[in-house]
């Protein structure tokens, strides 16, 4: 097990921060915000699952927020180091888990709540580890070995074990629900999937629009949301014998990359575009 990372044991050497601004800076702010908003996660577990087991506690109390929110403490200062805008969090919860949660005190609803929170925790962590192996490898060939052993490195490898978590959890339970439970939970995955901190936000799905852009992601779309749902296609959508992933996760992302190449970046404060050009909310 990983320990969390101290922010002052990372290198946040950066030779060329200009060059990190205008090609990588709008991701940086992405994957700040996203590892900073696990204490709003922590909440929406103990929503829909008040009667969380000793288990689940144990991971989120103890292994994941330490490590997620020190991941979002140092990717944020590697933000200010080279001129970008602080992190802006997002803690209100979605409406779906104000519903599941007013439902929790029925266990059959929890069980459900459990399988969405571990194929969301699968999703999300997938979704991490491919945004980390490929930023890793790019500030590497751009020569900014420092940041990209010390602090992307570091990150990197501690995101496969939650993956790991998720999935054994998710294959545990999966027994153990009723057909109306699977049909119950195939509903409100395939109504209310998003991507990793998009939070069913336009402005931040144009946000990872442009880390997909970025990243090249966007040029195989299919096997990118195969490398995201197949865990999700083998458990939740068992009976469709075939399936490679739900087409609701290419759905998602064709919208994201979409809303990026019609408007370009979505939030507020500032963020960079590709050339490193300020882009606010309202500018195509």
């Amino acid at each position: 097990m990983h320990p969390p990372i101290p922010l002052g044991t990372v290198d946040r050497t950066v030779h060329d921060p200009a060059l990190v601004r205008g090609r990588y800076g709008h991701v940086l702010n992405y994957l700040a915000r996203v590892e900073l908003e696990v204490d709003r996660n922590v909440l929406e577990i103990l929503t829909i699952i008040p009667g969380v087991e000793e288990n689940d506690r144990f991971f989120y109390q103890d292994v994941w927020q330490p490590q997620e929110i020190q991941h979002g403490v140092i990717l944020d200062a590697l933000c200010e180091d080279i001129d970008l805008p602080a992190a802006e969090t997002e803690m209100e919860l979605h409406w779906t888990y104000k519903l599941l949660g007013a439902l929790a005190h029925w266990r059959p609803i929890q069980d459900i709540s459990r399988m969405l929170f571990y194929l969301t925790g699968a999703a999300t962590e997938r979704q991490a580890v491919l945004a980390y192996n490929t930023f890793h490898q790019g500030l590497t060939e751009a020569g900014e070995t420092a940041i990209a052993e010390s602090v992307i490195g570091q990150i990197k490898r501690q995101e496969p074990g939650h993956f790991a978590y998720y999935r054994m959890s998710a294959e545990r339970l999966a027994p153990l629900l009723r057909p109306w439970q699977w049909f119950v939970a195939r509903e409100l995955r395939r109504r209310t999937y998003e991507l990793v901190g998009t939070d069913a936000m336009d402005q931040y799905r144009r946000d990872i629009g442009g880390l997909m852009v970025t990243f090249d992601l966007d040029q195989d779309l299919a096997g990118y949301a195969r490398e995201i749902g197949r865990l999700e296609a083998r458990i939740l959508w068992a009976r469709d014998k075939g399936m490679q992933f739900p087409p609701y996760i290419l759905d998602r992302m064709r919208e994201s990359v979409e809303l990026y190449r019609e408007k370009g970046l979505g939030t507020v404060p500032a963020r960079f575009d590709l050339a490193g050009h300020p882009v606010v909310v309202g500018q195509a």
